[in-house]
């Protein structure tokens, strides 16, 4: 039986979420099971049990101050792989700095690709699939009009099983920080 691999993301459910999500089901109707997200830890195997994972998570990511980021363009990863995205214009480093803060632990992995941060609109099977859907794509983010400004304040660490991603436990940000000053 393969092992599970776990994520952790925080998922957008403003306005611009849903512009993602909508674009998706046009463009690759196959990865419209992903609600719309910003990666923070790529998926990966556990060198640990699920529970110290979760208590990582909840220790470390308790010390974290919620934050804003800012998306800008639409672009790809091509030619290392065909991937649709939104970069994070504006607190990228933020991104940056969480995901090597909690890549440790049970968590830690040599990861495929260097972490860049993203909000993924589909990943497709071929390039070119990819740089047509990149065209659209880039059109009908010129045309959103909604806040593309998202506040990360809570994360989820999710777990894929036989394919399929399922929810494993919300993780807020800052939770000590809020309990210090009362």
């Amino acid at each position: 039986m393969a092992s599970s691999r776990y994520a952790l993301v925080a998922y957008i459910h403003q306005p611009v979420g849903q512009f993602v999500e909508d674009l998706r089901q046009e463009l690759h109707p196959v990865t419209t099971h992903m609600a719309a997200h910003l990666t923070i830890l790529p998926p990966r195997e556990l060198s640990g049990t699920e529970q110290a994972a979760l208590e990582f998570l909840g220790e470390a990511c308790s010390r974290v101050v919620p934050f804003d980021v800012e998306l800008g363009d639409v672009d790809t990863f091509l030619p290392t792989t065909p991937t649709v995205f939104i970069q994070v214009k504006r607190a990228a480093y933020r991104m940056r700095e969480l995901h090597d803060q909690l890549c440790a632990q049970g968590l830690h992995c040599e990861e495929v690709w260097t972490y860049i941060p993203h909000l993924t609109i589909l990943k497709t099977e071929l390039d070119q699939q990819a740089r047509d859907a990149a065209l659209v794509a880039k059109e009908r983010w010129a045309q959103f009009r909604g806040p593309r400004t998202i506040h990360v304040d809570e994360l989820m660490f999710v777990r894929e099983s036989g394919g399929v991603w399922q929810d494993v436990a919300p993780i807020p940000l800052g939770r000590s920080l809020l309990s210090s000053r009362s």
